[in-house]
């Protein structure tokens, strides 16, 4: 089978980045298409494969300020030509989805959500900006969302990254999917009851993970919170944090592990459509600390979930989007600590592990071709 990949963007190795790297051991031969390469930036695996990067790769700034040219996401992502494969699996958060493919082809969509900031994120992303940037962001984005539910029937066959994800797809597209949790390479992932006093988040710096919730809750806190990542929201950040907060902007992945190994728990104050942090956390030893809405509520077994999920706690929720609320939930945390083992914390992760994600990605495009076939 000649096999197509197509990407929004790869600029950095993080849960997205996760699934393409397994599915390019599965499909070696597969050429990639994505808007925008940093070469570099991405695993060996992956960058071992043909990579095919549209115009935007060549326009100013493409690397560090790529996101300014959103709105010509769509027309740039059509203009692949995929005529030559005999299968297209996109993995799409933005516009991946939206390839056009040839009418005889199945084109497999892994959707990590419909584009948040067109969809049900959009306040997030917009909550700073002031009138009248506010209304013509609006406007902006409901054309967005407009080519986006347009170019969603561009798609033969969804596989959502979770049951939350499963819902936007019905909400936003109409259409019927079927859940492949996302890779978890636990391995990777030492297990460890270590604990060096320090609460962690490992984290893109963009405005919808909420990291501000967490640096107001521990600006008024006796802890140390370590915000491991980077993103544009890096400098405003460090601005409003505590000299008790530390920013970690350059860690690599072997680095990422040493500080989730020593750690006392995650903090994951954002609503994530799947979130593999909080696994990887787990496959640790370490419990999460985390809002309690989106795909977290499949990952992480909650002090108020256990006897729905038959499952020893290996964290707890926080249900107001507020430093307040999360305060609170540290306060409970450090009270009962004791509760949650490292060891049901991985044995948790292991549920997710990269080959239970192989297998039934393989499975799954096998039986689209078979049935195609006959």
């Amino acid at each position: 089978m000649n096999v197509a990949f197509i990407c929004d963007w790869l600029t950095a190795m993080r849960g997205g980045e996760r699934c393409l790297e397994a599915a390019c051991e599965l499909y070696p031969q597969a050429d990639i298409f994505t808007l925008v390469h940093v070469p570099g930036s991405v695993s060996k695996t992956i960058e071992s494969h043909k990579i095919i990067t549209s115009y935007i790769q060549n326009l100013p700034k493409n690397f560090k300020k790529f996101r300014r040219y959103l709105l010509l996401f769509p027309h740039a992502i059509e203009q692949f030509n995929l005529s030559d494969y005999d299968c297209v699996l996109s993995f799409s958060h933005c516009v991946a989805k939206g390839v056009k493919t040839p009418i005889d082809i199945p084109h497999i969509c892994y959707c990590y959500t419909p584009m948040r900031y067109a969809w049900h994120m959009r306040n997030e992303y917009i909550r700073n900006f002031s009138n009248p940037k506010n209304w013509i962001a609006r406007v902006l984005l409901d054309c967005l969302k407009n080519w986006d539910k347009r170019s969603s029937s561009r798609v033969t066959h969804f596989i959502a990254s979770s049951k939350n994800v499963q819902n936007r797809i019905k909400q936003a597209y109409n259409r019927d999917s079927v859940v492949i949790y996302p890779p978890v390479d636990c391995y990777r992932f030492i297990l460890s009851d270590k604990d060096e006093g320090y609460y962690l988040i490992v984290s893109a710096l963009v405005p919808y993970k909420r990291i501000d919730i967490a640096i107001q809750a521990f600006n008024t806190a006796n802890q140390k919170l370590v915000i491991v990542g980077n993103g544009p929201e890096l400098t405003h950040l460090k601005n409003i944090a505590s000299s008790n907060i530390y920013f970690v902007d350059n860690a690599d992945d072997n680095a990422v592990v040493k500080y989730m190994r020593k750690c006392k728990a995650l903090i994951f104050p954002g609503e994530e459509d799947f979130g593999i942090v909080p696994l990887e956390a787990q496959a640790c030893g370490k419990p999460v600390i985390a809002f309690g809405k989106g795909g977290v509520l499949e990952t992480v077994a909650g002090i108020d979930q256990t006897t729905a999920l038959n499952l020893s706690p290996t964290g707890l929720f926080f249900y107001e989007q507020t430093p307040q609320s999360l305060r609170e939930a540290i306060l409970i945390f450090e009270n009962m600590s004791d509760k949650f083992s490292p060891e049901n914390c991985r044995n948790n992760a292991l549920r997710f592990d990269r080959s239970v994600f192989m297998t039934a990605l393989s499975a799954y495009i096998d039986n689209i071709i078979a049935t195609r076939r006959k």
